[in-house]
């Protein structure tokens, strides 16, 4: 197996787990370990063992994913690959967030963006600014999730990366979602859905549907909740999202168990559960076996209904999953409490309870001891009934408090938000204007780097060609004409010459007085640039012919002269930029300009070695004298061949 050919083996399985092809992603990356010449290479094996790690995580499968996480991390920092270490140790947090261990993914997250911002990583500082921010939503500290989320958007909106504004728009409706603030919600997932419909991310745009459902559901809008839905779940066929398949058709069960259409819901938790198993998501299979026990639970058919809950809590004990533990322990409790069989109803909620403590969990904290109520009132305990029910009471309005506590300090953040955004849109417009300024006077390429952060910009080119071009007698013609005609003749020639640059692909360096240098092969490098140089040559003087007479009897001439050779090139100045050649190629074309004729186009025999004769006629000048460099051979460009 070539190098090639491996690059491309690696790429193809980083595509087939982006559309969920999740065990064919495996089986790929795993045939690839069989090959020596991966074993050989330390940067693709860390690669193929990274891809893994994704592959295991969308399966659910923790352990495996961070074992192999652990792997290429390893690699990485041996060969000191810092660009895939950061990535690498985020993607470890990424596991930890889907263990519940949100110290351990803070932990990981932190440590990858200290490395981004040593390395100036605009990118990578965003992406875990806003994975920061999942961990804090996941602890209900939005406040706090709303601050990093903010510090991200700030980062994809500095560097215009749409995609990341898009995400962190969708993380802000999240956070409000979860607030029941729908409203704001819906504000914040339409502008997320606007963008990407925009950038043509279609994944992301049925996600964005998906969520604008979720918030109808909540508001009890079943048929709008369906509409946005449908939209989402044909986007995900369309482009063969299995995962976002599946996700949506949980999503129309939720609907149907919320219109009692039981059947319904049934049938399409059992559709989604069975795309879960083809692709191996184990995480999803229990989510979904939980829904069908629940949807038994309304047939009353609890002997049912406890063997899916049973099959969904040994999945979630499998993959670590606490908060769907304390689900499925709790709904199991919960149907032994409709059966009657109280000590068991009793073990199940305890154990739920138990840990739901350990894990810091109110929200599901406050479920159980309403549980507890129902059970010990049907078993007659009425004091141990109404004990728990305080504790439901207390638990419940501890949440309200703190999320009122929570709804005015975000209403203070947003306020902030709002006043940084305003301030956002003057600094962009003002950076706007500067980038302009920018790529109005230096090369786009070289304009885009200085604005990426380099510091230093300095390129060595083995073969470019350089031109200048004088005015013959300006002198004589600047005395004849007012400064007003002077300027604006000069504006006409060199305009036209900026168009013929652009027309061949060439870079104008600057004009000083009547000299006008421009040059092919830099700052994109080209192996035709002498041809597109010599091309140019002639139709400026094409163009200088046909130029209107600005004094009478005096007629407008040029002198040209090219070589080809290896030159320096690269910014100078700290306050006024100034994009800038050196080298003896300079030097010499400018030999060949000041030493040619008026009216003629004088090159280097090295350009006409390097532009060949079958592009070009050329006429022997023969040997002569060239101040500073000696005897050498020249020519005259005459015509395109």
């Amino acid at each position: 197996m070539t190098y090639e050919e491996l690059q491309q083996a690696i790429e193809k399985c980083d595509d087939l787990w982006k559309s969920s092809q999740l065990q064919e992603a495996k089986a790929l990356a795993y045939e690839l370990l069989e090959h020596q010449e991966l074993q050989e290479d330390a940067q693709s094996l860390a690669k193929v063992y990274n891809l893994l790690g994704i592959v295991f995580w969308r399966l659910s499968d923790y352990p495996k994913a961070l074992e192999y996480f652990e792997k290429a991390l390893n690699i990485n920092k041996e060969i000191g690959d810092k660009l895939d270490i950061a990535p690498t140790l985020g993607n470890i947090g990424n596991v930890y967030v889907y263990l519940s261990d949100y110290p351990k993914a803070l932990e990981y997250f932190e440590k990858a963006l200290n490395i981004n911002e040593k390395n100036g990583n605009n990118d990578g500082i965003a992406v875990n600014l806003g994975n920061i921010g999942i961990v804090y939503k996941r602890l209900s500290d939005y406040p706090k999730a709303l601050e990093y989320y903010g510090r991200a958007l700030h980062i994809y909106e500095e560097i215009g990366k749409k995609v990341g504004i898009a995400a962190n728009l969708g993380n802000f409706g999240e956070v409000y979602r979860n607030l029941s603030n729908y409203p704001k919600a819906l504000e914040y997932y339409q502008k997320a859905l606007n963008i990407n419909e925009e950038i043509g991310r279609k994944d992301y745009t049925a996600a964005n549907l998906g969520n604008i459902g979720l918030v109808y559901l909540h508001l009890s809008d079943h048929p709008k909740a369906l509409e946005y839905y449908q939209k989402a779940l044909n986007i995900n066929e369309e482009i063969n999202n299995k995962l976002g398949i599946s996700n949506i058709l949980g999503n129309f069960g939720e609907v149907y168990l919320q219109q009692s259409d039981y059947s319904k819901a049934l049938e399409n938790f059992e559709k989604a559960m069975h795309i879960d198993e083809e692709i191996g998501d184990k995480a999803g299979i229990a989510f979904n076996l939980g829904n069908i026990g629940s949807v038994y639970l309304y047939f009353t058919d609890y002997s049912k209904s406890i063997e899916y809950y049973r099959k969904a809590l040994m999945i979630a004990k499998e993959i670590g999953d606490k908060a769907g533990i304390i689900r499925h322990l709790g709904n199991i409790g919960r149907a032994y409490t409709i059966l009657a069989d109280y000590p068991k109803a009793l073990e199940y909620l305890k154990n739920a309870y138990s840990l739901s403590i350990e894990i810091d969990t109110k929200n599901l904290t406050m479920q159980l001891l309403i549980l507890f109520s129902e059970l010990y009132e049907k078993m007659g305990e009425i004091n141990t009934a109404f004990s728990y029910y305080k504790q439901y009471i207390k638990v419940k309005d501890e949440i309200q408090s703190e999320e009122a506590t929570k709804q005015a300090q975000l209403m203070e953040h947003h306020r902030k938000i709002e006043e940084s955004e305003r301030d956002r849109q003057v600094k962009l417009a003002r950076f706007q204007e500067q980038e302009k300024i920018l790529h109005n006077i230096l090369p786009s390429q070289i304009a885009d780097r200085m604005i990426e952060g380099e510091k230093t910009i300095v390129d060595s080119y083995d073969s470019v060609s350089v031109l200048f071009a004088d005015i013959v007698g300006f002198t004589k013609l600047s005395q004849r004409v007012t400064p007003e005609q002077l300027v604006a003749g000069l504006d006409g020639i060199f305009n036209t010459f900026d168009l013929l640059a652009d027309k061949y692909g060439c870079e104008k360096i600057k004009t000083i007085g009547d000299c006008y240098m421009v040059v092919a092969g830099l700052p994109e490098r080209c192996d035709d640039h002498a041809k597109r140089l010599g091309a140019m040559a002639l139709e400026m003087q094409k163009a200088i012919e046909e130029l209107p007479v600005l004094v009478e009897n005096i007629s407008i001439a040029m002198r040209i002269g090219i070589h080809s050779g290896s030159v320096v090139a690269g910014i100078i100045g700290k306050n006024k930029y100034a994009y800038d050649l050196w080298g003896d190629a300079v030097n010499t074309a400018s030999r060949m300009e000041s030493h040619g004729e008026a009216g003629k186009i004088h090159v280097s025999e090295e350009f006409r070695n390097v532009v060949g004769e079958s592009s070009f006629t050329f006429i022997k000048r023969g040997e002569m004298d060239i101040k500073g460099k000696g005897m050498m051979k020249t020519y005259f460009l005459e015509s395109n061949r």
